[in-house]
């Protein structure tokens, strides 16, 4: 019988007390390499605390406080009010992705429930939805811009086997508007070395639409990182148009992540980390 998923209640929304920097459970150390170790001597006071309960089944998974990421200090700290996450509970007898019996890194969960739900007061894309769920390819092909890429890019997902697209979107009051899409393949393998390594670990070798120059955004902390997710942050650079784009590209086991968030003027970096790091948390 499936255990019922834990929920972790946030703290309340005043000054939280110091947190160790320790993280429960960290699982299987995350690659890191020199732009990691660049950014960790810009940023030592972040860390972000998840709980593991119950038997691997289910865990419950909190929002971060205002001492998670440095700067969020204050009630204004721009963060957005997500509800309660807990991550769905796994068939009985099934596996989590980090699990030494799992060496494929398969998320045994329905991959449209490791969604990350949208903010308290944002409209929802209900476009992202897709048919059951599930989204077309060529729909999410359609974030980028050139049309060799959009064709070299389907056909890579083709041969590696790409099994479904789950996506979710939304516009905040700001006008930010958030578009996330994880792909789904067989294997952890494929993940990492199709994809993740040669064309998203530093900048991505595809032009996000409205995203001319982007560059590796160094200044992410490290911290924030979660065990068993590579991550990828990438921020557009000046001079760019009417609009910035933020986006983030998610190695955790069988799935590829895609973050993008778009805003007229500047995009701030607040809610697309706090975002990045919460969807990061559902598949870790």
């Amino acid at each position: 019988m499936t255990e019922q998923p834990q929920i972790l209640v946030p703290a309340p929304p005043t000054e939280p007390p110091a947190v160790p920097e320790a993280v429960a459970d960290p699982g299987p150390p995350v690659r890191k390499d020199r732009r990691v170790l660049r950014a960790a001597l810009r940023w030592t006071a972040a860390v972000v605390v998840f709980a593991v309960a119950g038997a691997g089944t289910a865990y419950g998974i909190t929002r971060m406080e205002r001492t998670d990421v440095p700067g969020l200090a204050t009630a204004s700290d721009g963060r957005w009010d997500y509800p309660e996450l807990t991550k769905p509970p796994l068939p009985a007898g099934s596996p989590g992705p980090q699990a030494e019996s799992n060496p494929a890194g398969t998320h045994h969960a329905d991959l449209r429930a490791l969604l990350l739900p949208a903010p308290a007061g944002a409209k929802e894309n209900k476009a992202l939805r897709g048919e059951d769920g599930w989204l077309a390819t060529d729909d999410f092909i359609e974030e980028y811009a050139e049309e060799d890429d959009r064709d070299t890019f389907r056909q890579e997902l083709v041969d590696a086997g790409l099994r479904h697209i789950a996506a979710r979107g939304w516009t905040t009051e700001d006008g930010t508007r958030t578009r996330i899409y994880l792909l789904r393949f067989d294997t952890a393998a494929v993940v990492e070395g199709s994809f993740f390594k040669p064309h998203f670990s530093y900048t991505s070798a595809y032009s996000v639409k409205g995203a001319e120059s982007v560059d590796n955004d160094e200044s992410f902390p490290v911290k924030s990182e979660v065990a068993g997710v590579q991550r990828s942050a990438q921020v557009e650079t000046r001079p760019y148009g009417e609009e910035q784009d933020r986006q983030a590209y998610l190695a955790a086991g069988d799935v590829l992540a895609v973050v993008l968030q778009s805003r007229k003027g500047t995009a701030p970096a607040v809610p697309f980390r706090q975002t990045v790091v919460l969807q990061s948390q559902l598949l870790g």
